[in-house]
């Protein structure tokens, strides 16, 4: 038998759940159908097992878009706040970590919880696991042909994410159903992931694999650029970190990026002032500001000096340089870790193609894309999360009953 509906929602993720819920305590028929046996895999091992659910300070500023305005509407009408108040209501308890971020007291799976408790109020309907095997349209309505039969609704909404993380099962299939509607999508790519290098032109640095700093990391020139003060991490293939995800969402293929390994200091001025009768060797003072074995393994990595040199016998100008190239690291990573190993997907659906207050497609009426799939993606730190709420909870309010 067919099963009809005011909405189906493909993708019981954060942003399906929440439009699903809102839409669903509106007085609407919801049905969320999705293909995984478990329920919300990227927000169980997010945060380290504890959800960063959100970040205070979430803004347009931290979110990057071919049309940079698009996420501004959804953001001011659903808040870090709002979400706080929700689960604050079902009594989750949350702390503040590093630079705004907000995470679970106890485990992911409350956060999950509430959502899956949001949408038993909307009396939501589900279908999981359930394969959706085509998408089509006609007579005012969507129908999908699944697994566990057809189903018709007035609207539909893809909440399927990008392609991050594809061993939870992530997977092209909005920006499939976006293209076969006509819609364009802004060519996607891993996001929020490691750099990588070539083997042999990181094979000096590979013995550093586990070593962690704070650094400066910069690419892209003048307004186009971008700085993130954050921990970098060595590893055998190249670098990871904070610092190394952030900046891989503003990276280009072919570009270098710059790292400043001693950030927020002068080092010329504190090599120079370390330099008279300072038997010690240059290898030994470096050891003194930086793990001892990034010290030696840079120095003789990027010839910039002999770690045996001893400071009273180094030319004032070989440690300005060196003081420079540690202050300007250029590197040219040869690509990504890919989507196995990337937090999220940049590039989607294109927001041109969408109504900023609903999520709707402007020349598919009833067609709405929510979330990741949107070119719309955040910063590390809560901010995708929050962009999931969000756009949800856009949608969610501006589906309609059947008349």
């Amino acid at each position: 038998m067919t099963a009809v509906f005011d909405a189906a929602i493909i993708g019981a993720g954060a942003a399906g759940m929440m439009a699903a819920s809102v839409a669903g305590q509106r007085g609407l028929r919801v049905v969320l159908v999705d293909h995984a046996r478990h329920l919300a895999e990227k927000i169980r091992i997010s945060g380290g097992g504890r959800c960063n659910f959100t970040n205070i300070g979430a803004g347009p500023a931290q979110f990057i878009s071919q049309n940079p305005h698009f996420c501004r509407s959804a953001l001011a009408a659903y808040t870090p706040r709002d979400f706080i108040a929700l689960l604050e209501r079902h009594g989750v308890g949350w702390h503040e970590k590093h630079r705004g971020q907000l995470f679970c007291n106890d485990s992911s799976e409350s956060v999950i919880d509430v959502l899956r408790r949001e949408c038993e109020a909307g009396r939501v309907a589900w279908r999981m696991p359930c394969q959706v095997r085509a998408v089509e349209a006609g007579a005012g309505a969507f129908t999908l042909r699944t697994s566990q039969g057809d189903i018709v609704a007035s609207q539909l909404v893809l909440a399927t994410g990008g392609m991050a993380i594809p061993q939870l099962g992530a997977t092209d299939f909005a920006l499939r159903v976006a293209r076969q509607f006509g819609i364009k999508v802004v060519e996607p790519r891993p996001a929020l992931v490691p750099l990588n290098f070539d083997a042999q032109q990181w094979k000096a640095f590979s013995a550093l694999s586990g070593v962690s700093l704070e650094v400066a990391v910069r690419c892209g020139q003048g307004r186009a650029g971008m700085e993130f003060l954050e921990d970098l991490l060595f590893t055998h293939r190249g670098l990871s970190g904070p610092a190394i995800l952030q900046i891989s969402s503003y990276w280009n293929p072919g570009e270098a990026i710059s790292l400043d390994l001693a950030p927020q200091r002068d080092l010329a001025q504190a090599l120079l002032a370390a330099k008279p009768g300072n038997r010690q060797q240059l290898g030994t003072v470096l050891a003194g500001m930086w793990p001892r074995r990034l010290a030696e393994q840079w120095l003789a990595g990027t010839g910039a000096a002999g770690a045996a040199t001893r400071m009273a016998d180094a030319p004032d100008k070989l440690l300005r340089g060196l003081a420079g190239r540690i202050h300007d690291w250029r590197l040219t990573p040869t690509g990504t870790a890919g989507y196995k190993k990337a937090e999220v997907m940049r590039g989607g659906v294109d927001t041109q193609a969408l109504d900023q207050r609903s999520m709707q497609a402007k020349a598919v009426p009833g067609l709405y894309f929510v979330g990741e799939a949107v070119d719309v993606t955040g910063w590390l730190g809560g901010y995708n999360f929050q962009w999931a709420w969000a756009s949800g909870a856009a949608c969610g309010r501006a589906l309609w009953r059947r008349g």
